[in-house]
Formats: C-alpha cells, sequence, structure tokens
C-alpha cells in the first residue's frame, strides 16, 4: 500500500501543480488512497520531495532533478534487509530471492525507483527476475543490492 501511495504521489506532482499537503491528501483521496497528513509529510520525506517555484510564481512539490536511486538507498535498503536473501547475477537478468511472500514488495520497491537501465521486472512469491538493459548494468546493481542486503 505504501509504495503504491508513493507512486501515486509521483505521477500526481508530475501531472498537476501541487501547493500543500492538504492539496495532495485531496488527490489522493481521488484515487482512493485515505492518508492522514502525518503519513503524507513521510511520504513527502522519504520521496525527498522539495518545493520549487512553478511558472505561476508559487511554490509546488517537485522531484530534484539530481535525484536518483541513491537518494532512495535508505528506503531500498530496509525493504532489502528485512526480505532479500540472495541475488545472482546471470548476464543482463539478476535473480533475487526473498523470504517466502515478500516478492512483491522489493519487486514494487525496485519498479518504484525508477533505475536507468531496469528494462523489466516480474515477481512471484521469493523471487524476483529483473532485466537490465546490459551484462554491466546488470552487474552494477547486483553489486549495490548485496552491499545492501
Amino acid at each position: 500500500m505504501k509504495t503504491a501511495r508513493q507512486y501515486k504521489i509521483l505521477e500526481i506532482i508530475a501531472s498537476k501543480d501541487i501547493e500543500t499537503q492538504n492539496q495532495l491528501i485531496d488527490e489522493l483521496r481521488e484515487y482512493g488512497f485515505f492518508s492522514t497528513q502525518a503519513t503524507v509529510s513521510r511520504d513527502i520525506r522519504e520521496l525527498r520531495l522539495v518545493k520549487e517555484l512553478g511558472e505561476n510564481g508559487r511554490s509546488k512539490y517537485v522531484v530534484p532533478l539530481e535525484t536518483t536511486t541513491i537518494d532512495f538507498s535508505d528506503r531500498l535498503k530496509s525493504i532489502f534487509r528485512e526480505s532479500v536473501t540472495t541475488c545472482a547475477c546471470a548476464q543482463n537478468l539478476i535473480v533475487i530471492k526473498t523470504l517466502p511472500g515478500l516478492a512483491n514488495a522489493a519487486c514494487a520497491a525496485i519498479d518504484s525507483m525508477e533505475i536507468k537501465h531496469l528494462v523489466g521486472s516480474l515477481a512471484g512469491d521469493d523471487t524476483v527476475f529483473l532485466a537490465m538493459a546490459d551484462n554491466s548494468a546488470a552487474e552494477a546493481f547486483c553489486h549495490d543490492i548485496k552491499s545492501m542486503i
């Protein structure tokens, strides 16, 4: 639920000028996410959203341009430490093993990170398959995953 809500927050701020947390709460409610101000505040902090001056001269929430997958490492590390058991690389594919029932959470976290060379992902009950653009991208990301677990 948290990952889906945070993904929706990113979609909302990409499509609309959101100036306040209350506006964001209202927008989330329209998509079926009923959240408190405290929850939205935590989401904003975890997503590392910032306010930027818009074209209309008013501030709005945005994802900073310099945001990369590294900015999400704390969140990803937390999910991985609790769920991922192993990671292996086979050419441009990465196979991640998790505790039973946690592959979807790990995969959703990865999907929400918008990893540059990630072509696609697939999650089962305890296994995640990631297809990367090339072998070197797969090796690099697998190394990153191993350092998180």
